[in-house]
């Protein structure tokens, strides 16, 4: 957010904006597709307890089990879809304030560089939104084990917090960004050296 202040054009700046919005778009849009198709699937019941039956190693399936399941799935979604819409809202206040920031390619006084902070933290939290919303969608899959087996939507449960946790704080491309980000806090003092860097 420095650096968009210190540049007078910003067309890269309102592109990279533009291209997470339409990721966040997509999977809102598609969610409330998934809402439809599980809520229809109450009225299919019975279609879906003789699917389940005529699995073998599936748990004997009953009506109200079935309804649990997906009034499961269909809360996961509804959450799902609040937090993408709620990104999408927090990427449309950091535009405004994007295009409201005055460009200082002089140096940044002490008031554009709370500005800035402030445009960071709500980059932040519209990031951390859409996070949610993605982990929605590896937890929905977890609970659809629940129609065949509880053991198995114990397991994919746990495999699910596994794959998320290695993903998001193992990884080589989690790994990469760090250590880019502390090669950019060091050039970042050199250009802006009174700028909090945390």
């Amino acid at each position: 957010m420095y650096e968009i202040i210190t540049r007078d054009v910003r067309v890269g700046d309102a592109a990279l904006l533009a291209n997470l919005e339409r990721n966040i778009s997509f999977f809102a849009s598609t969610t409330l597709l998934v809402i439809a198709g599980v809520l229809t699937l109450f009225s299919q019941v019975e279609q879906v307890e003789s699917v389940l039956a005529s699995i073998p190693f599936a748990a004997e399936p009953s009506h109200l089990a079935i309804q649990l399941k997906l009034t499961l799935l269909v809360f996961i979604f509804v959450l799902a879809f609040f937090h993408f819409t709620w990104s999408m809202r927090q990427y449309g206040f950091l535009n405004v304030m994007v295009g409201a920031a005055p460009a200082d390619v002089d140096g940044l006084n002490e008031n554009l560089k709370g500005y800035a902070k402030q445009m960071a933290v709500v980059q932040d939290q519209a990031a951390h939104s859409y996070n949610y919303g993605l982990r929605s969608y590896y937890f929905s899959l977890a609970a659809i084990g629940w129609f065949f087996h509880p053991v198995l939507f114990v397991f994919a449960s746990i495999l699910v917090v596994y794959t998320l946790y290695n993903r998001e704080f193992k990884s080589k491309a989690v790994k990469a960004v760090t250590a880019g980000q502390r090669y950019l806090d060091i050039e970042r003092v050199k250009r802006f050296p009174k700028a909090d860097t945390k």
